[in-house]
């Protein structure tokens, strides 16, 4: 099945060069170009693709007033959103995630990865770049939010280990070959562990993770 992207950027050389390291990846296509936020609203409203890399930094809307417009609480058929962007600051990072995010890569990761974040975020994984994951951790880590509340039906203590591999990235496949579990029986304890917690995704997963200190602290 071919995925079908939309890319937001206010520069046309960023969208055309996205667009191309896209498109030489297998099994993707980009079906829409978005010059500002609003644009990117309407076009992602219209065409519902599969997924939207959104660039932070734009006219009229910038990407985590996008993100929680197609893909925040509230919205009744929220899209994918992978936020592509030249900058790495925990605000952005963090408010992006917040919005409702499905990954975070940096404008030169490279077409594996970007095609990497698409993927995982058309599969219901989450991905962030490397370049950023510790620094984003160690803020979280840091500042113990409101909304990491401790869910009224205990989590088992597999779904306690399901929840720790989320935090560091793993994906399901990844946390079945640690676990020794079949991929269905890793999802199932992803959507047992976000009924728990009152939670869309496993991106707020390890949001939650991180700001009640069940992932643990993050290494130096």
């Amino acid at each position: 099945m071919t995925i079908r992207v939309l890319i937001a950027d206010d520069q046309a050389m960023i969208r055309s060069g996205l667009r191309l390291l896209l498109e030489s990846q297998a099994g993707i296509t980009v079906v829409g170009e978005a010059a500002d936020g609003a644009e990117a609203v309407a076009l992602a409203r219209r065409l519902r693709p599969d997924v939207c890399l959104i660039d932070i930094r734009m006219p009229r809307l910038d990407g985590i007033e996008v993100t929680r417009a197609i893909a925040g609480p509230g919205v009744a058929d929220p899209l994918r959103v992978v936020i592509v962007t030249t900058f790495d600051l925990d605000e952005y990072v963090y408010g992006a995630l917040r919005a409702g995010a499905a990954g975070f890569v940096l404008k030169d990761a490279g077409p594996v990865l970007l095609a990497e974040a698409v993927r995982a975020a058309m599969s219901g994984d989450a991905l962030i770049s490397p370049a950023i994951t510790r620094r984003l951790l160690q803020h979280l880590t840091a500042v113990r939010s409101p909304a990491a509340a401790r869910p009224a039906t205990p989590l088992s203590d597999r779904e306690t280990e399901v929840i720790r591999a989320i935090a560091r990235g793993r994906t399901n496949q990844e946390i079945g070959a640690e676990l020794f579990i079949s991929l269905s029986t890793v999802k199932s304890h992803v959507a047992s562990i976000q009924a728990k917690l009152g939670l869309r995704n496993r991106v707020e997963i390890a949001a939650w993770a991180w700001e009640s200190r069940v992932a643990g602290p993050a290494s130096g």
